[in-house]
């Protein structure tokens, strides 16, 4: 065997039977099996993975499988494989994700055709959140500075061998380490001489597992864990000038890592104690590296939670989390119109909290977020920005695998003025989309596919599941549609015929 194009590198513990789907993905792909090895490293399960690895590389050749003592986090199980690789790419998977049956293929021709350093395919999420914009679409040249590809900090991409080795690009090795991709990816972002994203194929599937044994699943230390948002600050603090990059970069931290800890349902349903010692190190953060434009730069929700935050308004925070937890699209089909393999919908949607629509406040010609709280500077929750950017998409996604495709579609927002009050104003987004099943996720169709409307304004992307559900039995075939608003219409007539009786 040659040098192998790529090398997918698995740390594995403990995964018993969650294994299996990512095997079968790596047994079916296009990608001929001499082209491209696969290393397990079994970072010392106590239960039977390592001989279940042991079989499958008895018999596949290309499949190879290093057993260590217990390091307890995937750190050093990847490190070794990049020492073991010897293909030319390396892909680090999780042992309980699975690949598309044409991804490495796909992925190795994109990172040939624009000799790149590092190629990210499109994720679909399990449960696990992934980077919607960064994948809208194809981009050849991205940069932290063109593109969203801050919002994708897992390890989970292709990387050239002679790239990670020439930066020694490796995973933070020592215990229990939280977010020990942002670093290294962080780092090799500025250092790639060309990175590319390949988003009109949905290559890797990454899913959190349902018992929880995902090893990163457990809740996080709070010192441990903002201690390498700090460590990913400074990479970022060392490659770039204050100014508007730092601050979009910091922006990704405070939102996601920082901010998400404070909000909706993840804040109600922590622990006391431990809700006061991360809000008390988010404020830390906040005031010791942000300047003012990284908040600034957030929608009027996020500046909300950033703002009491920073001045140690726990109660408040949580006041502010059980009203955002009631947070949800509503979406209906107003029209559905059907012609050869085109479906033609009619679509209406807003977000609501508690069933009453989110609404703005007329503040001298400036829509302010109307929040369940007091003493919040009316320029924190000016939300006119905003409110002209808010967005509707909608979405298709195929049941049976997680892949997600945005639909072209032409919508406009309308104003509804005193829904909530004297002096208010709430969003209604309405849209038309014709989706050709002939051409879908490139003709690819068979199977079931439901439709989401996706709102996108001042802080919130929320979905509405649509009643209406296309069922294709060949890909590019003329679809069957269900219209579930008549299957409910039904069953409710016939809850009231027995009611009556």
């Amino acid at each position: 065997m040659g040098v192998p194009k790529v090398s997918v590198v698995v740390p594995a513990y403990n995964c018993g039977p969650h294994i299996e789907k990512l095997v079968a993905s790596l047994l079916r792909q296009s990608l001929p099996a001499d082209e491209f090895e696969v290393i397990f490293v079994d970072d010392g399960s106590t239960d039977d993975t390592a001989k279940r690895l042991d079989r499958l590389a008895d018999a596949h050749p290309h499949i190879k499988v290093l057993h260590i003592e217990n390091s307890g986090w995937p750190s050093r199980p990847r490190n070794l494989g990049i020492e073991e690789a010897r293909g030319e790419y390396v892909f680090f998977s999780d042992d309980d994700d699975w690949f598309a049956t044409e991804a490495l293929e796909r992925l190795y021709a994109c990172a040939k055709a624009n000799d790149a350093d590092i190629v990210i395919g499109k994720m679909a999420g399990y449960g696990r959140p992934v980077p919607r914009e960064l994948f809208r679409k194809n981009r050849f040249d991205a940069t932290l500075a063109n593109s969203p590809l801050i919002d994708s900090l897992t390890c989970h991409k292709l990387f050239r061998r002679s790239f990670l080795n020439e930066h020694d690009l490796r995973f933070p090795e020592g215990g229990k380490r939280r977010l020990e991709d942002h670093s290294l990816v962080v780092r090799a972002y500025f250092l790639s001489r060309r990175t590319s994203v390949l988003s009109d194929y949905t290559c890797y599937h990454h899913i959190q597992r349902r018992d929880g044994r995902n090893v990163t699943a457990a809740q996080l230390d709070p010192s441990s864990y903002f201690a390498s948002v700090r460590e990913a600050l400074d990479v970022v603090d060392a490659n770039t000038e204050p100014g508007p990059l730092r601050d979009r970069l910091h922006r990704r931290w405070m939102r996601n890592e920082m901010l998400s800890q404070l909000r909706g349902k993840r804040l109600l349903n922590a622990p006391e104690a431990w809700l006061e010692q991360v809000a008390l190190e988010v404020q830390k953060i906040i005031q010791e590296r942000f300047a003012p434009g990284v908040a600034g730069g957030l929608p009027p929700l996020l500046r909300a939670v950033a703002y009491l935050a920073e001045r140690g308004r726990v109660a408040d925070l949580r006041r502010l989390a059980l009203w955002e937890a009631g947070i949800a699209a509503h979406g209906t089909v107003d029209e559905l119109r059907r012609a050869e393999h085109a479906v033609t919908v009619t679509i209406a949607a807003e977000l609501r909290s508690a069933n009453e629509p989110v609404g703005f406040r007329d503040d001298d010609g400036r829509d302010v977020l109307m929040l369940p709280m007091e003493e919040i500077a009316p320029e924190v929750l000016d939300a006119t920005a905003q409110v002209r950017k808010a967005r509707l998409d909608l979405v298709a996604r195929h049941r049976e695998t997680g892949i997600e495709v945005f639909l072209p579609l032409n919508f406009q927002t309308e104003r509804i003025t005193g829904t909530t009050g004297p002096g208010t104003v709430h969003l209604v987004h309405r849209a038309t989309a014709t989706i050709d099943f002939a051409a879908l996720n490139g003709g690819r169709t068979r199977g079931s596919w439901m439709l989401k409307a996706r709102i996108t304004n001042v802080g919130w992307t929320e979905d509405a599941r649509l009643p209406l559900v296309f069922l294709c039995r060949a890909d590019g075939s003329r679809p069957r549609i269900r219209d579930e608003r008549k299957v409910w219409n039904r069953l409710r007539s016939a809850v009231g015929r027995r009611v009556k009786r």
